[in-house]
């Protein structure tokens, strides 16, 4: 019998795209191939998202439009986070999938397979296989960057967060793994790692590493073929004094801080079970900025939290035109089932909220432009990811993948690093020439 065909479409995160290369070489060590479509495939899979109510649509829509496409004959799965949290509700609601198996059931995904295509025989292929977060093996990249997850789950009470209900408690992986994982991914022609967890400066204490995060920093430094290793996801409790000056002062590491701030209402922060302030908060910026001058800097928050004024919006408003950190993302709030803030009172309308949301990115971006025009002439280095419509894209050390704007060049092949002049900025994105 031919080996059957699969297709996977991940949503989400950049840890969920992690857990679908683990989950695809899992899959291609038991036989399994990959189709070029979901039309052509025997099993279509979707590795969904929970973490808010869009993510959640998004993972139905995405659903019934794979279910659309397949082949009559063709089975389908769904995984992740949305069959982790609520896999009954998936099954009941959408009985045209055949299976539903959340993250702690990966294990069983080959079992699952070999029944719904008759591939292989169950006694032996039926056998668990490791927690997937230990696993090392990853395919081979087709860009010269990647994620590497260090830890899953996260301990921290924000009472706005499902991530603990879908991922549990924090769970770090030992140094060892975790450099035996960068080694492949660097011998696969990868020269850029991020580094991701729910939790990433918490790194090490659930496994009694006292270096924690800035001890794995200086581990991993010396992978040969490593060019830069990026952070994201900084809890700012988390990052102490040890963690900044590893962080500039280690050259491997890229200067840029990804701060997890939410908010700076002291008020709505306490209500989150959030630390800072718009004081603290400014002084951790400057901090950092005092230690390492080029820092880019990024941070995400939160609007419409139940509670939320006019005033807490003027003085996020006012944090953003004082502390001028390079990039930010603002998301919606959104009232996950089961957590202390979906029962708050003084839910704020959505549509107020989207009016907030749009005035504080307008200042933002404002922000952003202007720290782009400030390099206008000067010169950096660049990795290039790839080539878009002939044109090749890439990014600084400013610039983590998928998230902030991109650097258009006038030549260049993916995987290079070239030295480059600025020329032009377009809101988040610029323009240079390769030198």
């Amino acid at each position: 019998m031919t080996a059957p065909s699969l297709w996977l479409t991940t949503l989400g995160c950049a840890k969920n795209q992690v857990d679908s290369e683990k989950v695809a070489t899992m899959l291609s060590e038991a036989g399994y191939v990959w189709a070029d479509s979901p039309e052509t495939a025997d099993v279509v899979m979707v590795n969904t998202c929970a973490f808010i109510e869009e993510a959640r649509a998004e993972s139905v829509d995405t659903i019934l439009d794979l279910e659309d496409r397949k082949r009559d004959d063709a089975r389908s799965i769904v995984i992740g986070c949305m069959a982790q949290r609520f896999g009954t509700e998936v099954s009941s609601a959408l009985p045209e999938v055949d299976a539903v198996l959340g993250i702690d059931r990966y294990g069983e995904l080959v079992g699952v397979l070999d029944d719904l295509t008759r591939w292989h025989p169950v006694d032996i292929k039926r056998r668990p296989i490791m927690d997937i977060l230990h696993a090392t093996g990853r395919p081979v990249s087709n860009l010269p960057y990647a994620y590497l997850k260090v830890a899953e789950g996260c301990n921290k009470p924000c009472t706005f967060c499902a991530i603990p209900l879908i991922r549990g408690k924090q769970r770090s992986r030992r140094p060892v793994e975790i450099r035996d994982e960068l080694g492949g991914l660097v011998g696969s022609g990868v020269s850029e790692v991020v580094l991701v967890a729910q939790d990433l400066a918490a790194y090490g204490r659930d496994i009694d590493a006292p270096g924690g995060l800035s001890d794995l920093l200086a581990f991993l430094s010396d992978v040969d073929g490593l060019r830069r290793l990026r952070l994201l996801y900084l809890h700012p409790r988390e990052i102490s004094d040890r963690l900044l000056d590893e962080m500039t002062s280690n050259a491997m590491v890229a200067p840029y801080f990804d701060l997890s701030l939410q908010h700076v209402s002291q008020q709505l922060l306490r209500a989150m079970k959030r630390p800072g302030n718009t004081e603290k908060h400014l002084a951790l910026v400057s901090r950092i900025r005092d230690l390492e001058p080029s820092s880019a800097l990024r941070s995400s928050f939160i609007v419409g939290f139940p509670g939320e004024t006019d005033d807490h919006v003027d003085e996020l408003a006012d944090f953003l035109e004082s502390a001028r950190i390079d990039w930010a993302g603002f998301f919606p709030y959104s009232a996950e089932p089961g957590t202390p803030a979906a029962t708050m009172e003084d839910q704020v309308p959505r549509e107020v909220t989207m009016e907030r949301l749009r005035h504080l990115s307008g200042i933002q971006d404002e922000v952003t432009t202007t720290h782009n025009e400030a390099w206008l002439g000067r010169a950096d280095e660049i990795l290039v990811d790839q080539v878009e419509d002939d044109v090749p894209v890439g990014r600084s050390y400013r610039h983590a993948p998928e998230i902030d704007g991109v650097v258009r060049l006038d030549r260049g092949k993916p995987g290079e690093w070239v030295k480059v002049e600025y020329t032009g900025v377009y809101g988040p994105d610029m323009e240079a020439i390769v030198l």
